[in-house]
């Protein structure tokens, strides 16, 4: 390997200079929504096993969900899960070619985070009705 002084060599820009774009804010949003989602998916599916496992440990779990920290829990995996299908719908658009100019991907990202809340406000609407 060549004699490299490494000292002299630019630096990648670091979160102090680098200015966050919508694109790549609602990107990562994206990611960790979706990791959140395993998350509320896990709580799900820890009460319908405590459904199957007889009435005490349907009781701990019920208690838990409809708990404000289980509705919050509920609450937030419906935006996320808004936000991340929208996302992905963003993704298809891109795909196909559309909507590349900064412009148009900074209104895809407004959409994004106005749509999710206010598919979000809809869905506990419904949901309360029931």
């Amino acid at each position: 390997m060549a004699d490299v002084n490494r000292g002299n060599r630019p630096l990648s820009p670091h979160l102090t200079i680098y200015r966050p774009q919508m694109t790549s804010m609602t990107s990562i949003f994206v990611r960790i929504t979706g990791n959140a989602l395993i998350v509320a998916a896990l709580l799900v599916v820890w009460w319908f096993v405590a459904a199957a496992s007889g009435p005490e440990a349907y009781a701990t779990a019920d208690a838990v969900i409809t708990s404000w920290f289980g509705n919050l829990v509920m609450v937030l995996s419906a935006w996320a899960l808004w936000f991340h299908t929208l996302g992905g719908v963003r993704h298809l658009i891109w795909d196909a070619g559309y909507g590349l100019e900064v412009e148009q991907a900074e209104f895809m990202g407004w959409i994004m985070i106005f749509g999710s809340l206010a598919l979000t406000v809809l869905t506990i609407i419904i949901a309360v009705a029931l």
